[in-house]
């Protein structure tokens, strides 16, 4: 009943997201990418705004998340008495607001963000007559990834982010700043530094995206059909199922977080146009290991304490946490 009343607010935040992007995208033709072919892609006074904007907005999910009576799942207020964690980490799973769904609303416009300043920097690079295979290459990979983020929406309820991480400041500040304004940084270096990539690094490139996209895909894919139908076959066998609730067939039986290492290639994929210069276009594979390895190991807690023996039972037969033989 949880998961039937998040898709259907997800459906109805995501009618009212595209009205607004149907409305933002001519005011960034006719006056924000003028704007930005006219000064330099720095950081402005908007950007600092914003950040304060942020800051009221969940200051307002705090207070209302701590005045909700709700006894839902995703609305049941969890407090713990110290506002500073309370605020960055949220106080409810999936907080709305006229029946929107705010958790999707928001990283729905941080990626469609993200699309928008990778545009700009495209166009600038025309403008400047910079235009290489290193910035296509960049911008097709990006661009690929968002319109499937789009396409597979419908996954995301099956995702960490959805199920168990509550709505604060954190995810806020990532959804609308952080995924627009860090995970553009390879199209912004790529403007300003020269990268010739040869054949073979360009097939090499293209190849770890494809892997990472089937990787990612195909996992999230995977456990969401089985969430919805524990029988579905995996691979064209029938899935392998730990305690009635666990899956560990298809990549699920790889890895216990193989997702993560598809989101990985693909983050990579996005620096590898820039060639080995310079670290600074590999912020976002740096950050994000950093992030899902963390992330992977409150998701273990939770799920050992969750499941218990199951768990155990499910951790001897898959014992690689992200990457096969590595780790």
């Amino acid at each position: 009943m949880e998961l039937a009343f998040i898709i259907v607010a997800m459906v109805w935040s995501r009618f009212f997201c595209w009205l607004h992007f149907l409305g933002l995208v001519p005011r960034w033709v006719l006056y924000l990418l003028p704007l930005y072919l006219r000064e330099d892609l720095s950081c402005s006074p908007q950007h600092l705004s914003s950040v304060f904007l942020y800051v009221l907005v969940t200051l307002a999910l705090y207070f209302a998340g701590c005045k909700s009576r709700s006894k839902g799942s995703s609305l049941k207020p969890h407090i713990t008495g110290n506002l500073i964690h309370d605020w960055w980490f949220g106080i409810q799973l999936n907080p709305q607001f006229m029946g929107i769904d705010l958790k999707f609303f928001f990283v729905r416009a941080g990626m469609m963000g993200w699309l928008l300043i990778n545009l700009s920097v495209l166009a600038k690079s025309i403008q400047d007559g910079t235009l290489s295979k290193s910035m296509i290459l960049f911008q097709l990979f990006c661009a690929l990834y968002i319109l499937d983020y789009f396409v597979h929406e419908e996954y995301m309820t099956s995702t960490w982010d959805i199920i168990a991480e509550r709505l604060g400041f954190m995810l806020v500040f990532g959804d609308l700043v952080w995924i627009p304004f860090t995970f553009s940084i390879q199209g912004w270096w790529l403007l300003a530094n020269e990268v010739e990539l040869t054949p073979a690094a360009i097939i090499a490139n293209c190849l770890v995206f494809l892997i990472g996209y089937m990787v990612f895909r195909g996992a999230n894919k995977q456990k969401h059909v089985f969430k919805k139908n524990s029988k579905a076959p995996i691979w064209g066998k029938p899935p392998k199922v730990i305690g009635g609730k666990l899956l560990a067939s298809g990549y699920w039986g790889i890895a216990r977080h193989c997702n993560y290492l598809g989101d990985l290639l693909l983050a990579l994929s996005f620096s590898l146009p820039c060639g080995i210069s310079s670290p600074v276009p590999y912020f976002y594979p740096i950050y994000l290991l950093i992030l899902l390895i963390w992330r992977e190991r409150r998701d273990e807690s939770r799920c050992a304490e969750k499941y218990k023996e199951i768990w155990s039972e499910y951790e001897k037969l898959v014992p690689w946490r992200i990457l096969p033989y590595v780790y």
